[in-house]
């Protein structure tokens, strides 16, 4: 049986760091302005998991000192009802960042949703104003998790320069932007995904391996070169022979931690982060809106 060589990238005690800088930064900014950070969680539905998650973001937003301004709608809810409050949002000055929860009920269009949430206050780094300025190497918000990711491996100093980099996914949400993130740190990076030929080899060839393709356990040891660092994004609940529910990425985590030189774990690795960076981006708006 191989023994773990490989260093865990603990992304729940950096996110647990940035939050106390947070707290810090927000209790003497709230001095200035007379009033805290705002974030609204639109959430459409009653999803289980959603719901876990918007609890979970209210909760770190109550630990650091930003105000919550969530809302809950029923399942049946209007595509022009909700772009009505998004409007009110986005011209309610208590309100620094706005989110929508994903997934939504079918009938609504969560592209259209994303696109009325005024660029400065997309709390997701997901407008595309915001993916723009991620392509022109500009200053704006970012898309949470690839931010996280990227924060996780400037912690750890991990050295990006001239490395290879893979990326596998390309989602809007992940593997694109995490792709443009890389690359603005100097790292050579490739995209792969459920068409690409030969994915064993791609993966071979990494410095820095980042799984987000939402398929559990698709990164065995055997693709990993000796030494990468490997980030598993992915957030996949399977069920036991015994029938419990459990949280895995993309990545064999046993096998793999016997080969990789990094790696994070899944969960408490890129999942904290993801919330952390939310954080980090309503208080970038509101940081913004105390210099106007």
């Amino acid at each position: 049986m191989k023994t773990q060589t490989a260093k865990i990238l603990d992304g729940k005690a950096l996110a647990g760091k940035i939050q106390q800088e947070l707290s810090v930064a927000i209790s003497e900014l709230q001095t200035k302005v007379g009033r805290p950070p705002g974030l609204a969680v639109l959430m459409v539905g009653d999803n289980p998991a959603s719901a876990a998650y918007v609890r979970n973001k209210e909760k770190a937003c109550a630990k650091v000192g930003i105000a919550s301004f969530g809302k809950h709608f029923a399942a049946e809810t209007t595509q022009g009802e909700l772009e009505e409050v998004i409007h009110t949002l986005n011209h309610d000055e208590r309100v620094d960042g706005i989110l929508v929860q994903l997934p939504l009920p079918n009938h609504l269009d969560a592209v259209g949703l994303l696109h009325q949430i005024d660029a400065d206050k997309d709390a997701d780094g997901l407008h595309p104003v915001n993916l723009g300025r991620l392509v022109r190497g500009e200053t704006g918000l970012r898309s949470c998790t690839p931010a996280g990711v990227m924060r996780l491996l400037e912690e750890y100093k991990i050295p990006l320069q001239g490395k290879q980099a893979v990326v596998i996914g390309r989602s809007i949400l992940v593997g694109k932007p995490m792709a443009l993130m890389l690359l603005e740190a100097d790292a050579t990076v490739t995209i792969a995904h459920s068409r690409s030929h030969d994915l064993k080899a791609i993966a071979q060839n990494a410095d820095i391996l980042i799984a987000a393709a939402g398929r559990p356990g698709l990164i065995s040891a055997d693709m990993v070169k000796p030494g990468a660092v490997v980030v598993d994004v992915g957030m996949n609940r399977v069920t036991d022979a015994s029938g419990n529910n459990r949280l895995v990425g993309d990545v064999d985590l046993e096998s793999t931690a016997a080969v990789a030189g990094f790696i994070t774990p899944v969960p408490g690795g890129v999942g904290p982060m993801t919330v952390a960076l939310l954080l980090q981006n309503t208080f970038a708006s509101y940081s913004r809106t105390v210099r106007k």
